[in-house]
């Protein structure tokens, strides 16, 4: 077995570098850190002294133990994303956070998907989970404890994601000095199956000293003698899906993506800026399907997103196709990561499937105006830039979500200060300030409401500048990671055994 440090006995041990190994059903990713003082140049001085105090407290109260973050996926979906933000300005603080992903077999991310959908009240692939299914998700979960239990010191953190981990809990409480257990899903009004998923999990979750959700309206019953706190979610915007990119390197990336046409060969490079501040160039292309090209002058209105039918693709381009087709000249990207590359959503090829199907049943000028791309994952930076690049692009952002927990691509997007026309579900609803700092749908459903509130914001140059302005503000005074590190440091100085 690979020896792996752990919390070392002085914070020259706790911080050596840490390399990307396996062992036992688990994957080490590394975390590189970042200096916080990197925010000076986005926050208030009043807010950059709050972080330098709580940091430097951090640092020292917590010297000579490591605080582990495990989830199931170290690319693809919200919380990898939240992960690789926020976890190296820790370790720039000098405090000693390592990221370890947990593998399973096909089954596994079966039962966990569909517990994942139970969450947000929906059936998925089954309307229940039976013993056998809970039967295989703690023989894996026991098989990862086992091999955790060679990590951890009796004086480190422990801090799991996801109902993926949550079996995990009862298994490491005692091999800690303290444990957390974050979800990152949720729904405001709980049916029948959200409450068998909270019943099938809550065993577990008791197990841990504080239980963490994104907002007040998603913690469960049956905890009201437990710790709960929230913490919302927050962006970094200095990583390559959200730093600024000039106008000229936008359209370099979508061309050299294969998502825009360049006539003529752009004397701009298409490259990105990595975390390490190393240039890169876009090396991979996106697999497109439409019936023709998007011109260098197309006014885009884009959704970026896992393919999960919570995030309803499928009602974007209807509503598109019904509104706001016939009443301007923008197109609809609708986009998402390569499907074969997120391990922890076996729903994706039918999703993706779907949305095809769909976009075949449509007429020959409304296929016209329709693109769906598959993102390549080979590369998390360039993805990224992928994704910074169509945001920035687009006149419209939406998120047509069914459920969501936060939506970070509606706290990207506002942070690029592009209007943002959103379902008023979960988190989004936190973020937007309806005709403020955005749109809010109020009823999902609603493709025609949808796309009447798209409509309105691209015919309206005035509207779109002002929501795009105060959606900036409002990020950067709510949602930046600075916040969400704060409130870990508070936390986890808090649950010290």
């Amino acid at each position: 077995m690979t020896a792996v440090a752990g919390g070392g006995d002085s914070p020259g041990d706790a911080l050596a570098p840490i390399e990307a190994v396996r062992l036992a059903g688990l994957k080490m990713v590394p975390v590189e850190p970042l200096d916080p003082e990197h925010f000076t140049s986005v926050l208030t001085e009043q807010q950059m002294g709050e972080v330098r105090e709580v940091t430097a407290i951090a640092s020292e109260m917590l010297r000579g133990r490591t605080i582990w973050h495990v989830n199931s996926t170290d690319k693809g979906g919200g919380v990898a994303e939240m992960l690789t933000a926020l976890l190296p300005y820790a370790r720039g603080a000098a405090v000693d956070v390592r990221w370890v992903v947990i593998e399973g077999d096909p089954e596994f991310f079966r039962i966990t998907k569909r517990i994942h959908n139970h969450l947000h009240g929906q059936d998925g692939d089954s309307p229940r989970l039976s013993e056998a299914d809970r039967r295989h998700y703690e023989a894996v979960l026991s098989a990862r404890a086992e091999s955790l239990r060679a990590l951890v010191h009796r004086e480190d953190f422990i801090v799991a994601h996801d109902p993926q981990t949550a079996g995990l809990l009862p298994l490491l409480t005692a091999e800690c000095g303290g444990l957390a257990w974050r979800c990152h899903v949720g729904v405001d009004t709980p049916n029948d199956r959200v409450r068998a998923a909270w019943d099938f999990l809550r065993r577990y979750v008791r197990s841990a000293d504080a239980i963490i959700f994104s907002r007040k309206q998603f913690v469960w019953d049956g905890l009201e003698d437990c710790r709960v706190e929230i913490v919302a979610p927050s962006i970094d915007p200095f990583t390559a899906k959200n730093r600024p990119i000039s106008d000229a390197g936008v359209a370099a990336i979508l061309a050299a993506t294969g998502l825009i046409e360049q006539p003529v060969p752009s004397t701009d490079p298409a490259t990105f800026e990595r975390r390490d501040g190393t240039t890169s160039p876009i090396r991979h292309r996106a697999e497109v399907t439409e019936s023709r090209r998007l011109e260098p002058s197309a006014r885009l209105v884009v959704q970026v997103s896992r393919w999960d039918t919570l995030k309803d693709p499928v009602g974007v381009l209807e509503g598109f196709r019904r509104r706001v087709i016939p009443r301007c000249d923008a197109d609809l990207v609708l986009a998402g990561p390569s499907v074969a590359e997120v391990a922890d959503d076996p729903e994706g090829y039918g999703v993706y499937a779907n949305v095809q199907d769909a976009w075949r049943r449509l007429d020959d000028r409304e296929r016209g105006r329709v693109h769906l791309a598959s993102l390549p994952m080979d590369d998390a930076e360039e993805n990224a830039a992928m994704v910074n690049a169509l945001q920035r692009r687009a006149e419209v952002v939406v998120q047509k979500s069914l459920a969501e927990g936060f939506g970070l691509t509606v706290a990207e997007a506002m942070w690029k200060s592009r209007p943002v026309v959103a379902s008023a579900v979960g988190g989004i609803q936190d973020q937007i300030v309806d005709g403020v700092s955005g749109v809010l749908i109020r009823d999902p459903h609603d493709l025609d409401g949808f796309g009447d509130a798209v409509g309105d914001v691209l015919t309206d140059s005035a509207r779109a500048a002002s929501l795009g302005r105060a959606a900036h503000e409002r990020v950067r005074d709510h949602f930046l990671g600075t916040r969400s590190l704060l409130q870990y440091a508070e936390l986890l100085l808090s649950l010290r055994r």
